[in-house]
């Protein structure tokens, strides 16, 4: 029985994960080699690691030249079956270290202790199940299916499959249970579900396995579910754990990265103001990051603001305040609005007496911290003419 054209190229198919994988190491490689010590990210950079690995030496190609090298028919088997016993169980210490976070107790370290032993000990089964099985013809695609009844070989199939099942089975449990409880990110609890989608579908990798080898004891040939369905099913697994670790990193970033760019744009009104002030224009570099950017211009803004507090009028601020609370802004509104109000009443009075003393010290806490919330206020000049003038009417309609 054949299966469909779309799932029977291996080696293209088996690349696109790979990839994946890859970027998820690559981008997460800075933190581990920075923080080695965290069993976490320790644990997810063996993750990331052997499951590139496990799709490197799995391609039919690099199955074909491992046999080839060493020049042992079939050898590529158990390694393949060892680098996925220590892929699951690198899924089952990043569990332990997920739960456990920096917790170091006795339990934990005995938990470690279990799972590396239980790996461990399966990959010697592995191969001593190999050494005594009787396996000379090389195959590629379909061993599993091909050495289903033969001795030894059997054994080591079913041993690798069920460490597989019960490793997939712990992992989804477990990331599906995670993603109910309350207070996670929005970006880690999409990368759990894509996560908790991968290693689920994991699990269809070993139903076709199953399903295919026990067909194979009752005499029956269904094949083609260990020879595509079940590499189509893994390919897609380790896509979708690649993205479960790509987005909250990638995801986290760019909001960050937004978030950082929206606060320049914000302070451009303020900007324009304050340099008319100084003369000059803030620092430019086009290959600066978006936070040393924000930084510049915030320093840039805030050394022009005490070139200008000289000339702040605290009476006029606080008439503004007043004004703009009648003109029913809320509190905080109220407060930037009056902020812009004596700053921009400050910047002509410099341009019109710029050897003037100054009334006093005035205060400038406010306009140094909420630059944001002033530079905002600066964007609406009809509700600040609206402010001014009814903060200057009194002032005005005095006689001399």
């Amino acid at each position: 029985m054949t299966a469909p054209r779309v799932l029977t190229d291996l080696d293209l198919a088996i690349w696109l994960p790979t990839a994946l994988l890859a970027t998820a190491l690559a981008i997460k490689l800075p933190s581990i080699v920075k923080m080695w010590r965290d069993p976490l990210l320790r644990a997810v950079g063996g993750l990331l690691l052997f499951g590139c690995a496990v799709f490197v030496f799995a391609a039919p190609s690099t199955i074909a030249w491992t046999n080839r090298v060493t020049g042992v028919p079939n050898i590529a088997a158990p390694w393949v079956y060892s680098l996925l016993t220590t892929l699951c169980a690198s899924w089952l210490l990043l569990i332990v270290a997920w739960r456990n976070g920096a917790d170091r107790s006795d339990a934990t370290r005995r938990a470690t202790r279990r799972v590396v032993a239980a790996c461990a000990g399966v990959v010697v089964t592995l191969w001593v199940l190999f050494a005594f099985a009787d396996a000379p013809v090389e195959r590629t695609r379909d061993l599993d299916t091909y050495y289903a009844n033969t001795p030894f070989m059997r054994e080591q199939i079913v041993l690798y499959l069920i460490a597989h099942t019960v490793a997939c089975g712990v992992m989804a449990r477990l990331i599906w249970n995670w993603i109910r409880t309350d207070g996670l990110d929005a970006w880690l609890r999409w990368g759990l579900r894509f996560l908790g989608m991968g290693y689920t579908t994991n699990l269809l990798f070993d139903a076709a396995k199953f399903t295919a080898v026990g067909a194979r004891w009752t005499g029956h040939d269904l094949d083609w579910l260990s020879t595509y369905v079940a590499p189509a099913a893994a390919c897609f697994s380790a896509a979708l754990v690649g993205v479960g670790f790509i987005v909250p990193h990638t995801g986290q970033y760019l909001q960050e990265h937004w978030r950082l760019r929206a606060q320049y744009r914000a302070l451009r009104p303020l900007y324009v103001v304050t340099r008319a002030v100084s003369g000059g224009r803030e620092p430019y570099d086009p290959r600066a990051t978006a936070e040393l950017r924000l930084i510049r211009r915030e320093t840039f803004i805030r050394d022009a603001l005490l070139q200008v507090s000289r000339y702040l009028d605290d009476e006029l601020g606080s008439r503004a305040r007043a004004a703009a609370r009648a003109l029913g802004h809320p509190p905080g509104r109220a407060e930037a609005l009056a902020a812009a109000v004596a700053l921009l009443a400050a910047v002509e009075a410099r341009r019109l007496h710029p050897d003037r003393e100054g009334s006093g010290p005035a205060d400038t806490e406010y306009l140094m911290r909420e630059i944001q919330s002033v530079s905002l206020a600066l964007r609406r000049p009809e509700d600040l003419e609206a402010v001014r003038a009814r903060a200057t009417a009194p002032a005005e309609s005095t006689p001399a």
